[in-house]
Order: structure tokens, then C-alpha cells, then sequence
């Protein structure tokens, strides 16, 4: 039985940790109706953002910055609410910055996430 019982503790711990590193990029995330803001910081990215709604369309914009020499991308993902398409943006290298504007027509809300390229 303790055979058994230390298997099944190795087979989870593997698990854990393979799920940790693979969410490892996974960042803040906002999901928020309009208006609303955000300045999320992760470790090699920064970005802010604003939801602001009129004449029925959502319109989400601001801005991304890569923030360390890792080889990874600073991204934002924006989600809107009522079955829009996602859309990504994404600033490449060490001190760039990316702006966005994007509008959503019907949308009030959408999930916004800050995160780093794989």
C-alpha cells in the first residue's frame, strides 16, 4: 500500500508542477464592464487599458509594453462579451510598445488579460 500511496504522490506532484509551468505566463486579467480601467504589471510586461461604452459599441484601447530582454512577447487578449472575436496585440522586444483600439458593436463588457508569448 505505501508503494502505491508514493506512486500516486509522485504521479500528482508531476502533474502540479507540469500544470504550473504551462500556465507560468498566465497573467492579470480584467473582466469588467464599461467604463472601466486597468495598469496591470507582470515580471517582463506592462500594459494598460479602458472600456468605454457609446452609441452601443464597446470600444477597448491603450496599450502594451515588453519590458525585459527574455525573448518573450508581451500580449493583451481581449474577449468581448456577446460572441465577438477575440482579438491579440502584441508588443515584440525590449522597451516596444504597441498601442490598440479596438470596438465591439453590442458588447458591454470584455475579459482583458495581460500575458507573455510561450
Amino acid at each position: 500500500m505505501p508503494a502505491l500511496r508514493n506512486t500516486l504522490t509522485s504521479a500528482l506532484t508531476a502533474t502540479a508542477l507540469a500544470a504550473g509551468l504551462s500556465l507560468g505566463a498566465a497573467s492579470p486579467a480584467s473582466a469588467a464592464d464599461c467604463p472601466s480601467a486597468a495598469s496591470p504589471k507582470i515580471t517582463g510586461a506592462r500594459a494598460h487599458w479602458n472600456l468605454t461604452c457609446s452609441g452601443g459599441r464597446l470600444k477597448v484601447y491603450g496599450w502594451v509594453e515588453d519590458t525585459a530582454m527574455d525573448g518573450r512577447d508581451a500580449l493583451v487578449e481581449v474577449w468581448p462579451g456577446g460572441g465577438h472575436h477575440w482579438r491579440l496585440v502584441e508588443a515584440r522586444g525590449m522597451g516596444q510598445r504597441t498601442n490598440f483600439d479596438f470596438e465591439f458593436p453590442g458588447a458591454k463588457s470584455a475579459s482583458v488579460t495581460l500575458r507573455l508569448s510561450r
